[in-house]
């Protein structure tokens, strides 16, 4: 397979800004604004340090992708180096595996969508919403690749500044007092109820789980690879740059919030941001709370339309998906791939709707264990790739630092994230759907190889 004659046709388009954004708001979502009450239950404040130590796995993760990507900057990513260097099955697993993941994570955020216009307007239809927006996006995704990394970094942009606001008020309130009546609030509350670490180094690594998952979407910088204007720099940027933001919005974030509110209050407490905003006086809290995560929401679904377009489309370069979904239009983006992945979201929006405990249910469990399975194969091909460039004597741009014992790291900590969720109620169902999901993928290629023989 050539896929350099194909891909010389997808546009580079992004610039490094686009980039360095998409990376940022892949990994920021809904969660740090109003589902950060859950994890905090767990460990307390010692959850900023669940966050440095889940930070610097991402770092070795995305280190890992970013070595690959400079070197064969493809918009089929991960899926076309373990195609590459694993086989054709890991291949297959991985781009289809990351596609139908994205499928349900822009399903999860297009139900929502629904509930945030009816904030504003409670008398229209979530379904009308949710059918809206689908439409929007998916056109925004169909003209060309400029027009998404545009809307995706101003998506980014909206929530980076409220994110930055909230970190500016707070710090108000604990050094000055601000909405405090000039009392500074200090930082004792991230010692005085039951110290730093309330639930024991136990807590800390239960949290670990959901914390990880709250990163999901940094791998997104891999996609963008084979559409950025100068791979071989903005891709190390994004990389370099992006890992440590993250770490500086959620630890930065969560270190002003557990500052001003007792960890132990946080679920009678509401927003977080929402308290912050009003305390300092501004009224209208709940009201652009609302607005910033309704683009949170729409950048999510932007980017997961954008990713699952792109490893469509790679997979149809492989051989591993019909043809029809390799084919771009005149501004280079794959439609057949994008409108397909459209068609599959509002499937799934359906079946949500019909019955929606169940499947929302069975859905989320296959995006959780899916995130784990493309994290592992990241580092797993990364392996595989550094070993064959250097029989080769090929010289390597972007290096993997502490290779290999970064990568032997990065597995491990993702092999002690299953076991962990084997102890959580809530994830453990994910552990059991997970063998029969890969078995329903490996039918799939049996099937495809099958059906290409005769």
């Amino acid at each position: 397979m050539d896929t350099n004659n194909t891909n010389q046709y997808v546009q580079r388009g992004l610039k490094n800004r686009h980039i360095q954004m998409i990376a940022l708001g892949g990994a920021i979502g809904t969660g740090l604004f109003y589902g950060s009450a859950t994890v905090v239950k767990m460990a307390g404040p010692a959850i900023t340090l669940s966050y440095l130590i889940g930070g610097a796995i991402i770092f070795f993760i995305m280190r890992a992708l970013g070595e690959m990507a400079v070197d064969h900057p493809v918009s089929g990513s991960f899926s076309e180096y373990a195609y590459q260097y694993w086989g054709e099955l890991p291949g297959f697993i991985a781009g289809w595996n990351y596609w139908f993941n994205y499928v349900v994570v822009g399903m999860a955020e297009l139900s929502v969508v629904g509930v945030y216009i009816n904030y504003w307007f409670p008398d229209i239809p979530t379904w009308v919403s949710a059918l809206i927006c689908l439409v929007g996006v998916t056109l925004i995704n169909m003209i060309n690749v400029k027009v998404y990394g545009e809307f995706e970094f101003w998506f980014a942009i909206i929530k980076v500044i409220a994110i930055i606001g909230m970190i500016v008020f707070g710090i108000g309130m604990i050094v000055f007092g601000v909405g405090n009546g000039g009392q500074p609030i200090g930082i004792s509350n991230l010692w005085t109820h039951g110290g730093f670490l309330p639930n024991g180094i136990q807590g800390v690594v239960m949290s670990l789980v959901l914390v990880m998952f709250s990163f999901g979407g940094v791998e997104l910088v891999g996609i963008t690879a084979g559409e950025a204007e100068n791979p071989e720099k903005t891709i190390p940027q994004a990389i370099n740059q992006v890992v440590w933001r993250i770490l500086l919005f959620y630890i930065g974030a969560m270190g002003v919030i557990l500052a001003i509110f007792p960890w132990i209050e946080m679920e009678s407490t509401g927003s977080p941001f929402v308290q912050i905003f009003s305390h300092v006086g501004i009224s209208s809290a709940a009201n652009l709370l609302n607005f910033v995560v309704l683009t949170a929401a729409l950048s999510a679904y932007n980017s997961a339309l954008y990713s699952n377009g792109r490893m469509l489309y790679g997979l149809a370069e492989q051989g591993n998906a019909p043809k029809i979904f390799g084919k771009l239009n005149s501004a280079g983006t794959p439609v057949n791939a994008v409108l397909v992945s459209t068609v599959f979201t509002l499937i799934v929006v359906l079946l949500s709707y019909l019955n929606p405990e169940k499947v929302f249910l069975y859905l989320m469990s296959l995006a959780t264990i899916s995130i784990i399975i493309n994290w592992a194969i990241i580092l797993i091909v990364q392996l595989k790739s550094r070993k064959h460039k250097e029989q080769a004597n090929k010289h390597i741009l972007f290096k993997m630092p502490l290779y290999p014992i970064a990568s032997y790291i990065g597995l491990a900590f993702l092999a002690a994230v299953v076991v962990i969720m084997a102890f959580m109620p809530d994830m453990r169902f994910s552990l059991y759907i997970a063998p029969v999901w890969l078995l329903c993928l490996y039918i799939g290629y049996k099937i495809k190889t099958t059906a290409q023989s005769k």
